[in-house]
């Protein structure tokens, strides 16, 4: 039943084997959708992350360095806050003064597997206990706002798994999903009467081994089930289909995973999803870093951040939204032999913005090189624990692990003061 990285969809299949296949009803977002995104603007919270995986260099993107030996080829230019970022990133320039830039982080994990942990949880890997993450913590603190309106997962992770949802139980794992709105095993083919049947049988099985007292993982399955048939059977699914926007849109956003990983965040926190995670890999440059900068992935970035911050501001839903934008570290500041830049913790850049938080501000400053923070250094827990002031979740919230320990959120990070001064 354990599964670190979320929610199998399988879990319903295996139980469904011998049918073919239910189609689900091609339908528009309709008006009760509608009717409850107007109500997400005025009560409820979202958080959006996008996950650089593998490491982006902060210094050629957020926090460059001109005329340093370390500094790169590349310019900064003025954007619409009160700071510079790279100049291959100059459509994301224009929505600046919606994004703050925290440029004094100071980390000690260097390796891909611990960074991702920690940055995702808050808390350094430890054999003895799996900390939710993120998205876990923020979608169990913000369910209850929803009042029962939510039938798709709370959690909703965008082209890559992201990490668990460790004590909290596998009610609140991510629920991974492909760019392009496709959710695998859920498109059966099984008339509506079979469905039903072989969904009363197994409830019949799974409340057997919940009276035999067979643990949590027995009650966990069962709900994740129950939630799998509420997700097929239901209109909010249509919020994964992008293909739904008009063409224009989907242009501003861009043609690639990333585009329209994006532009699903916006439908499904429109939809009442409390947190979703979007994946942009493909940063761990040891090799030829500053052209595939250029060519490739600022381009990418550019196009699909700066779209998603200012649609979320149009629909008046930016207030209500926190966006978080990092990796599991960044690159070196000394470019290496092979023009590529290695893993690097001590000194780099993450991004924040919506949710009443300040933006058009640098947080920090790193020295010269790049090689240190010169100002207050802020970690992963930190970063954590203002997005959750942002979202209202409060920071005197503790869990208790699995072997009964108290776990504070955030693991007892403190608010970066200026994303609220």
């Amino acid at each position: 039943m354990k599964n670190p990285t979320g929610m199998s969809r399988r879990h319903f299949m295996k139980h469904m084997a011998g049918a073919s296949a239910m189609t689900i009803p091609a339908l528009t977002l309709g008006n009760a959708i509608r009717a409850n995104a107007q109500t997400l603007k005025k009560n409820n919270k979202s958080a959006i992350m996008l996950w650089m995986s593998g490491g982006p260099s902060t210094m050629d993107i957020w926090d460059l360095k001109p005329g340093a030996v370390t500094g790169g080829p590349f310019s900064p230019i003025s954007t619409s806050g009160d700071v510079q970022i790279c100049e291959h990133l100059p459509m994301t320039a224009k929505q600046m003064h919606n994004m703050a830039i925290i440029r004094s982080m100071s980390t000690r994990e260097a390796d891909h597997t611990r960074g991702r942990y920690y940055m995702h949880t808050g808390y350094v890997p430890n054999p003895n206990v799996e900390h939710p993450s993120y998205g876990a913590v923020v979608s169990h603190e913000l369910i209850d706002q929803r009042k029962g309106s939510l039938e798709i997962p709370p959690f909703v992770a965008v082209g890559g798994g992201s990490v668990g949802p460790g004590f909290l139980g596998m009610a609140w794992a991510p629920f991974a999903v492909n760019s392009n709105g496709r959710v695998r095993n859920l498109d059966m083919k099984i008339d509506d009467k079979r469905l039903m049947q072989r969904m009363a049988t197994l409830r019949l099985i799974e409340d057997g081994f919940i009276k035999q007292n067979r643990g949590q993982a027995a009650k966990d399955h069962a709900e994740i089930l129950n939630k799998t048939l509420n997700l097929m059977t239901s209109d909010q699914m249509q919020a994964f289909k992008v293909e739904q926007e008009p063409e224009p849109v989907r242009e501003r956003y861009g043609a690639t995973n990333f585009g329209r990983g994006c532009l699903m965040a916006r439908r499904l926190v429109e939809a009442g999803v409390p947190f979703v995670e979007v994946d942009l890999g493909g940063w761990d440059m040891h090799t030829g870093i500053h052209s595939t900068l250029a060519d490739t992935k600022l381009p990418e970035l550019d196009r699909a951040m700066s779209a998603l911050y200012e649609d979320l501001e149009q629909r008046g839903l930016l207030q209500d939204t926190a966006i978080m934008w990092m990796g599991e570290f960044s690159r070196t500041p000394n470019i290496n032999g092979n023009a590529g830049r290695d893993h690097w913790a001590r000194a780099w850049s993450v991004t924040v913005g919506g949710a009443g938080m300040n933006g058009g501000i640098a947080i920090g400053a790193t020295n010269g090189d790049g090689t240190r923070v010169d100002t207050q250094p802020y970690s992963s827990q930190d970063v954590m624990a203002s997005v959750c002031k942002s979202l209202g979740i409060s920071l005197d919230t503790t869990f208790t692990s699995l072997s009964g320990r108290p776990m504070k959120i955030a693991n007892g990070g403190k608010v970066i003061k200026e994303l609220f001064a």
